[in-house]
């Protein structure tokens, strides 16, 4: 990859910042966490969202699912607890048991992130030893909060566990890097509950090209690797998960895959050309292979931010301090870029995106390829959250938006959780593996 520029450093900021106050030894999540805004009012944090009454009962009579939450980087450190309400404005977070009940979120996808480094053996088991330690603490939660969130395993879990008043907890994972260079370890991770799978994050891996890696095309799309990848996850039973991947992966993985492909956190070229978002005729390749679009709401994706004059000096100064990417740095450089980095985004917060373009977003993708290809991954705790949809507390108001644009009910549903359980579905119905998830407990 190329050298750490400051163009390639506002890019990838989102790979680069760790919140200290809630985790301070965690690598960055899964995508950017932008510095909070400016704390909002009492009244406004009290009462986040104004929603009529009947759109509040139509959103909590659906089975509201996100196939995209970054919260696992959180339960292994010691300022965050599932089960007690938190806001944006106190710690950046977005997601616990108090907020999932308010704001109607039944579940979804909860990930084992691994950031992208050396391909090499020792790095490769180090990479292991992390995600088999983020599975470990997803199931761990199921474990200590049995009364109020249950593992899934299957796309007809999700009904039954929300009917029993539980929280939905399925396995992905952003990145398969910690697979090595063997494709079998997959089985490992299927059995302990891992159900959706993509093969790249910012840099090129073993297995494909990513969208964000400017350093030029690998391997044109998928590796060999990369191809035996696809081929066990169809074997498994797992969805694959086109996000970050590049454009020409995501057509080799349409091609190959027997079974239809989602994005479970990405935005449309169709609002704002950006690497990581996808143009109108790959988009609709997706579609006409029945696969699904789950539309981001992080800011960096969804619009050209313009950082202030202060800030822009700042992480030049840090960038000719530190120099190359931070993913070639050491454990303990890495510590003290992070620092660093939080203290800027303190001084000066990176500028935010708003529901208003989100909806932008959202909007485009329906009228492009229909409610039947298009969710809601908004990466939650992994940067996700935009000025008027601070955090999950305020799904109500994106049901409000979708009724107000004209959608279904039915429309709805479907958006916020039908279609990425027909894809989980598909998935299952054309598995050849007999593996079984034992339902235990850890």
């Amino acid at each position: 990859m190329t050298g750490f520029n400051f163009r390639n450093g506002l890019m990838m900021a989102g790979a680069l910042a760790v919140l200290a106050a809630c985790n301070p030894d965690a690598e960055p999540s899964g995508s950017e966490i932008f510095a909070p805004a400016e704390a909002q009012s009492s009244a406004e944090v009290a009462a986040p969202m104004s929603v009529a009454q009947n759109v509040e009962s139509i959103h909590e009579g659906m089975l509201v699912m996100d196939t995209h939450l970054d919260t696992p980087a959180y339960f292994h450190t010691p300022d965050y607890d599932f089960s007690v309400r938190q806001t944006f404005e106190q710690n950046g977070t977005h997601v616990d048991l108090p907020r999932m009940k308010e704001g109607g979120l039944d579940g979804g996808f909860w990930v084992i992130f691994t950031a992208q480094g050396p391909l090499d053996e020792a790095s490769y088991d180090a990479a292991r030893n992390q995600a088999m330690l983020r599975q470990m603490s997803i199931r761990e939660l199921a474990a200590k909060y049995s009364d109020e969130v249950e593992l899934a395993f299957t796309a007809d879990d999700a009904e039954r566990i929300a009917g029993e008043g539980k929280r939905v907890v399925y396995q992905s994972m952003e990145n398969a890097y910690p697979l090595g260079t063997d494709v079998s370890l997959m089985e490992t991770f299927y059995i302990g509950g891992l159900r959706m799978i993509a093969p790249v994050h910012f840099r090129d891996s073993q297995f494909a090209d990513s969208a964000t890696d400017v350093s030029g095309d690998s391997y044109g799309g998928l590796s060999p690797l990369g191809e035996d990848l696809v081929r066990k996850a169809n074997e498994l039973g797992m969805v694959l998960d086109g996000s970050h991947a590049s454009d020409e992966t995501v057509y080799d993985m349409i091609e190959l895959s027997t079974t239809p492909i989602i994005l479970s956190h990405t935005g449309v070229d169709g609002v704002y050309d950006h690497f990581r978002n996808i143009p109108d005729e790959l988009l609709t390749a997706i579609a006409e292979d029945g696969g699904v679009i789950q539309i981001n709401a992080y800011g960096g994706y969804l619009e050209a931010l313009e950082p202030s004059a202060e800030r822009q000096q700042a992480m030049a100064d840090l960038e000719e301090r530190f120099g190359g990417s931070y993913y070639d740095l050491d454990e303990a450089t890495r510590e003290e870029y992070s620092a660093a980095r939080e203290e800027i985004d303190a001084q000066y917060p990176a500028p935010r995106s708003t529901f208003e373009k989100f909806m932008e977003h959202l909007l485009y993708a329906l009228d492009l390829v229909g409610p039947d290809h298009v969710g809601m991954g908004a990466d939650w705790d992994g940067g996700g959250g935009v000025d008027g949809m601070t955090d999950i507390t305020f799904l109500p108001k994106v049901t409000a938006a979708l009724l107000e644009a004209g959608y279904s009910e039915q429309d709805i549903e479907k958006f916020w959780s039908g279609n990425m359980l027909r894809l989980l579905r598909q998935a299952e119905e054309a598995r050849t593996s007999e593996l079984q998830s034992p339902t235990v407990l850890n």
